[in-house]
């Protein structure tokens, strides 16, 4: 069977047709035309604001005239991950998806089924002449992946609607009513270039086949950080054997856990032995810590040709003890909703350049002082490594509303369709209804969506039989939208 004759056929015919459109964050331009395009074929009303945002609106079917409008918001962009044996290009290539079981997934690269999956629900809404509902707006946001700049940048005269549906969650039968707000913290360390010196041998030493994923929703879930991993190895080789960093590149999105971290050293040649045997019983050490979360860990330490240099010793003493210091993962539950993660923090990537290693790691709260407390303690980590260190502006969090109309009726919906309460709560990660609601404080907004696994990796699937619950659900919440007062 192809993806587009899975049921509901107008969705995934949707989604297969948007797999085909690159899409990484900040390069949106070929899908923001894709969407301009197909509203004029389809003769809706569509226009893009001066950041990339673009709107659609349909008329209301016959005898919902007099019903509230409604916002149906998805974001456009797809981060983009892949194993490193496999080749493609984000910016021309198609996603390579097929079905597995009860699931679709993409061959070796995220899927974009976030929120490619949200899009194409929107879509399907769009073309249909079938689907009962008041007047509609969808709104595509750009760049929700690596800074929520369309969120950011949205003119709060840009839609009417007063009701919001983001169709951007991952787990079926959850209701979304509130998430955490975030900010990155980055580091610079500016190093000098030491000659390699004779009597030193060359290692790359690899960390790779962790299962990443998403920074918010899969922080508590115990997975391995490739950062952290790789540099407890550099840390005590440096201290014991007399290891010199050469070059480190691990992890790349800051909303991601880092999957895989590689760094070429030297070592002294009368240390060579020790140091293999050291590897060893490391690996063996850290495959026994995640056997159950991280099963499929894998280590690898080969001879390379001797760098032409090293980072200087000071630069790399601050380094390895400040990657080392940085906090990663929980740092607070929530005390009010059982099960919330409250505050986070992700050691997301280790970068070098000719001049610098640049460390990027994300913070996350849905309490505000909490999301500031947890960033001045990554920066002070920094600080005393003699480390550059700046702050993005952040994002708010959105604070749940456990009175909304909109909340009420999506959960009425659900009980009547499926015979079961869905579940009502707040999510780690973060979502743009919170930068919504700051320009748009009258907004009643739930978020919901299929069931997404993986997200953030290549493992990223989505459950196909979940679409079509979410499909069902999506239908009659628009139905029993209520009229305007």
């Amino acid at each position: 069977m192809k993806i587009e004759e899975l049921e509901p056929k107008e969705v995934w015919s949707q989604f297969n047709e948007i797999l085909k459109v690159p899409r990484p964050s900040k390069k949106e331009e070929k899908i923001i035309q894709y969407l301009l395009d197909w509203a004029k074929k389809h003769g809706l009303e569509a226009k893009k604001d001066e950041i990339g945002n673009v709107l659609i609106k349909k008329p209301a079917t016959p005898g919902y005239e007099n019903r509230r409008t409604v916002v149906l918001q998805s974001h456009v962009d797809m981060v983009c991950e892949k194993n490193s044996d496999v080749k493609h290009d984000f910016e021309k290539d198609p996603i390579n998806a097929y079905i597995d079981g009860e699931w679709v997934k993409a061959k070796g690269t995220t899927l974009g089924a976030d929120d490619g999956i949200g899009v194409a629900a929107q879509l399907a809404i769009l073309a249909s002449d079938r689907v009962e509902h008041g007047p509609i707006e969808c709104l595509f946001t750009v760049d929700e992946e690596t800074g929520l700049t369309g969120a950011f940048g949205l003119q709060k005269d840009f839609f009417e609607g007063k009701i919001l549906l983001n169709l951007d969650s991952e787990d079926e039968g959850e209701l979304f009513i509130g998430c955490a707000g975030g900010v990155d913290t980055i580091a610079t360390f500016r190093y000098k270039k030491d000659p390699v010196k004779s009597g030193f041998f060359a290692l790359e030493i690899q960390v790779a086949n962790l299962q990443g994923g998403h920074s918010g929703d899969d922080i508590n879930k115990g997975l391995g950080n490739a950062n952290k991993i790789l540099n407890r190895f550099l840390w005590k080789a440096a201290k014991e054997y007399g290891l010199r960093l050469c070059s480190i590149d691990g992890g790349n999105l800051r909303n991601a856990i880092a999957r895989e971290a590689k760094a070429v050293v030297i070592v002294p040649n009368t240390n060579k032995e020790d140091v293999r045997a050291e590897f060893n019983m490391f690996f063996y050490e850290i495959q026994r810590e995640y056997k159950t979360t991280e099963p499929n860990l894998r280590m690898k330490m080969g001879t390379v040709d001797a760098p032409e240099f090293v980072i200087d010793e000071k630069t790399q003493f601050n380094l390895l003890n400040a990657l080392y210091a940085c906090p990663h993962g929980v740092i607070e539950m929530s005390r009010e909703i059982p099960g919330l993660v409250e505050t986070s923090t992700n050691l997301a990537s280790v970068k070098m350049d000719d001049e610098a290693i640049t460390v990027a790691t994300s913070q996350r709260s849905s309490v505000e002082s909490a999301k500031r407390d947890i960033a001045n303690m990554v920066e002070s980590v920094f600080l005393l490594a003699k480390a550059k260190v700046k702050h993005s502006d952040g994002y708010p969090g959105w604070t749940p509303n456990t009175d909304s109309e909109i909340l009420k009726i999506a959960k009425q919906s659900y009980e009547d369709l499926f015979g079961k309460e869905p579940v009502v709560r707040a999510i780690h990660a973060g979502l743009e209804c919170g930068l919504f609601l700051e320009k748009y404080p009258g907004l009643d907004m739930i978020s919901f969506g299929p069931t997404l696994r993986g997200v953030h990796s290549p493992d990223e699937r989505i459950n196909i039989k979940t679409v079509e619950m979410f499909w069902k659900h999506l239908l009659d919440i628009l139905r029993k939208i209520p009229v305007e007062n």
